[in-house]
Order: structure tokens, then C-alpha cells, then sequence
């Protein structure tokens, strides 16, 4: 489950912005996650709680804002909405799309002490 390390890479994030803002505590952490990052939303909220337990973000929230996918159509020159990385181009049929939103996940906030 690769979502126990997205988790652990998160803590390494907090405790190198806690050093660098000088903070002690992480209260909540909003992640953006995007269709297409490959991310199991459930399995990421499990490894979150498991990983930060005794750490800055022992009691910290994890709110999570998921993104939707859009690809830009190389033959109709359209941005359109997609639901998988494979998906035809609504509008023309075309498979000849580039992905251009829904691959994110980042740190969107931090609330912290």
C-alpha cells in the first residue's frame, strides 16, 4: 500500500516546514488529490492516522479536496472533463488527449500551533 508512504513523505513535509516556520503542532492538514494520482482516498486516511500518531500531527485533521480531471484534445482543440486517464474526448471521440489537471496531490493548508 504506497499510501503509507505518501503518508510518512507527508510527516517529513511537516516536520521540515515545523524546523523552518517554527511551529509545534500540525491542528489539520488539507490534501488536493486529483482522479488520476492514483490515490486510495480510505487507504490514505488510515495510513494518516496510523503514521502521525506521536508526531507534531498526532491530533491533526485530515480534510481531504478532491479535484476533478480535464485533458486537452489535440484534434478539436478542447479542454474537456475526463473521469479516467484513458478516456475518449467527449465532444469528438479522439483518444489523442493530454492531460492537464487531476494528476495533483499536494499539501493545500496547514493549520498549525
Amino acid at each position: 500500500m504506497h499510501e503509507m508512504a505518501i503518508c510518512e513523505n507527508i510527516l517529513g513535509i511537516l516536520k521540515e516546514q515545523a524546523r523552518a516556520r517554527n511551529f509545534d503542532e500540525v491542528r489539520r492538514v488539507c490534501l488536493e488529490i486529483g482522479p488520476l494520482a492514483g490515490v486510495e482516498i480510505e487507504a490514505l486516511r488510515f495510513g494518516f492516522d496510523v503514521v502521525m500518531r506521536n508526531s507534531l500531527a498526532e491530533s491533526a485533521t485530515l480534510d481531504i479536496v478532491e479535484t476533478r480531471a480535464t485533458a486537452w484534445c489535440m484534434p478539436c482543440g478542447e479542454t474537456v472533463a475526463i473521469a479516467e486517464r484513458y478516456d475518449a474526448c467527449p465532444k469528438c471521440g479522439s483518444h489523442q488527449l493530454q492531460i492537464a489537471t487531476g494528476e495533483e496531490l499536494r499539501i493545500k493548508e496547514l493549520e498549525v500551533n
